[in-house]
């Protein structure tokens, strides 16, 4: 296993980190175990889930993921061998979240996190992410920023910061990092960090993978020089990039086939740039899962690829990407798509 450093701080995260939002929907709590088993026992050390796990969203799977992990945590005695990561969701208008509405302020972000820690079974969390901004802005592939001069109930950034402070002064949280943000939103936390002398996002989970790379427009280069690195989510696409949906398959129990309303990488140009990187794969021999993930894992502003498997073939697949070594001729052919079908799924 590879390892680089969360931010500036002192630990230690395997390159690929274990997603987990499939455990309580399309998995079940025997195979989140066996998942978490087998994936330490690689030297899959960082592990990712959110309050609002597992997916898709329901009142009545909210907060199963964590309770899952908390169980294993539980059982195996083996939390102090794991650096987990959870996020508390933004804005949201399901009533069974606190309410609905924005949940950074104090009390709502408080309540939020003693939740986590009782399902986690756990009484800290190493990384405490934002899972996406309160505010109107771009996210899960909305195009084009509008600007709305009357969103102005959400949290400020001060605020927040100072909440997360109390945390960490408390020993609930290590570290804190953001999801589904933007350049502006990072610079505007880092920037209020160092004037404040507040504690700074150590990392940004965001979209990353050969049909989206739009991260690398703006915030790739803050992520570098500010040592806030990538959690590259979903670097295979739905399972577009392992080639499984192409020719309009549509394997059973996939997610595609469970869940038809994810549509985000059904379009035309999507479709061709899809068929044109499995080619690269064949051409060079290489396993399209394997390239797909290795080319994310060797950014220089990516800490870490978040996988999601639902069955422990496709776990052992992921893992074994940081393995595979991709050429310089691959990397370039890879390229010459990008810029032929430029980041058709944003």
């Amino acid at each position: 296993m590879n390892y680089k450093k969360l931010g500036n701080t002192d630990l230690d995260v395997s390159t690929i980190c274990l997603g987990t939002m499939t455990w309580g929907e399309q998995n079940t709590q025997e195979e989140g175990f066996k998942q978490m088993n087998y994936a330490l026992d690689q030297g899959v050390n960082f592990w990712d889930t959110a309050e609002i796990y597992s997916i898709p969203m329901r009142e009545e799977t909210y907060g199963e993921t964590e309770r899952i992990i908390g169980n294993w945590f539980e059982k195996t005695k083996k939390r102090d061998k794991v650096i987990i990561a959870t996020k508390v969701c933004g804005n949201t208008s399901n009533k069974y979240i606190r309410g609905g509405g924005n949940n950074f302020g104090k009390n709502k972000i408080s309540q939020a996190l003693d939740e986590s820690l009782k399902r986690l079974k756990t009484d800290y969390i190493d990384l405490y992410q934002l899972h996406w901004p309160e505010r109107n802005t771009n996210f899960f592939g909305k195009h084009g920023y509008e600007h709305d001069e009357n969103d102005k109930g959400w949290t400020p950034f001060e605020e927040i910061l100072e909440s997360l402070e109390k945390f960490i002064n408390q020993g609930k949280i290590r570290y804190i990092g953001l999801s589904n943000e933007t350049a502006w939103g990072l610079s505007k936390f880092l920037e209020l960090s160092k004037l404040k002398d507040l504690p700074r996002m150590m990392s940004v989970q965001n979209p990353y993978n050969l049909l989206n790379r739009t991260y690398e427009v703006g915030l790739a280069e803050i992520s570098v020089r500010e040592k806030s690195g990538l959690l590259a989510y979903s670097p295979l696409a739905f399972g577009y990039l392992t080639g499984k949906y192409r020719n309009n398959n549509l394997p059973e129990k996939s997610r595609m086939k469970l869940f038809k309303d994810f549509t985000r990488y059904k379009n035309e140009n999507g479709q061709k740039a899809i068929d044109e990187y499995y080619n690269i794969s064949k051409k060079f021999n290489v396993d399209f899962t394997h390239m797909s993930l290795k080319f994310c894992e060797i950014q220089p502003f990516v800490t870490s690829v978040i996988i999601g498997a639902t069955t422990m073939e496709q776990l052992k697949t992921n893992i074994e990407s940081v393995n595979v070594t991709l050429t310089d001729e691959i990397i370039n052919e890879i390229n010459k798509i990008q810029k032929k079908y430029p980041n058709p799924c944003p």
